[in-house]
């Protein structure tokens, strides 16, 4: 039985949102420099790097490796010529050696995925395990409350001249944000859903891992984490 992401992040994905944030790329990836300043990064991977939005100014700072299960945004990746190793593989197992990245990566809610704790706890695990020690590890993810206290139930847009209808519900157990896509021309539907993760969870489970949290922000220009802010980005070292 497949997983909802392996359906979605295709090509009717592509269609529907050509055009992410490039700006809001840079900001992350220029967070991240100014948080590290003269620590040492000689190799980089971007975790679940999708079409390389994030990798092309990653790859433009330091050599990088991008790894996602999505073929069809692999080969956008590809023909945009990002300056990364592109690698397809699911990330719960990375086909990486142990201790070779001084610095991962997983940004803009690329994280969550999964049906069970236990399997985002395997991916933290293994993110350790292919960093070198005293490295870090950038965990960018939405802000749980703040999904919950601005979720918009119910929208109606034209995308790429389809007529997109796009539902969102917090799961009766609290656990999940879902959002189901239908696109009215054609009758075909999708699903995204994504675990609410607080800080809180986040903290603990790289403490698990055996990683310790360093640095946290609120948003791409720095700004501090509070219950308000749109996001949690958090900076860990391998212990």
């Amino acid at each position: 039985m497949s997983e909802w992401f392996e359906s979605w992040f295709g090509e009717e994905y592509v269609a529907l949102y050509p055009h992410r944030n490039e700006a809001e790329a840079e900001r992350a990836v220029a967070l991240i420099a100014r948080t590290l300043g003269t620590r040492r990064v000689l190799l980089v991977l971007d975790l679940a790097c999708g079409s390389g939005r994030h990798a092309r100014y990653l790859g433009q700072r330091w050599w990088t490796s991008g790894v996602d299960l999505s073929e069809t945004l692999l080969g956008i990746a590809h023909r945009n010529g990002i300056p990364a190793r592109l690698v397809r593989a699911d990330i719960r197992e990375l086909p990486y050696r142990e201790s070779c990245f001084d610095l991962v990566v997983n940004l803009f809610t690329s994280f969550g995925y999964f049906e069970t704790d236990a399997e985002h706890e395997r991916v933290i695990q293994d993110i350790r395990r292919v960093m070198t020690a005293g490295g870090t590890f950038v965990l960018d993810f939405f802000n749980a409350r703040q999904v919950e206290e601005k979720l918009v139930p119910y929208d109606e847009r034209s995308i790429a001249g389809l007529s997109v209808e796009q539902r969102r519900k917090i799961t009766d157990d609290g656990r999940f944000v879902v959002k189901h896509i239908s696109i009215r021309e054609d009758g075909r539907q999708f699903v995204e859903r994504v675990r609410l993760f607080s800080q809180r969870d986040l903290v603990s489970m790289l403490d698990r891992a055996g990683f310790r949290v360093e640095t946290s922000y609120g948003d791409y220009d720095g700004g501090p984490l509070t219950e308000t802010s749109p996001r949690v980005i958090l900076f860990a070292s391998r212990n």
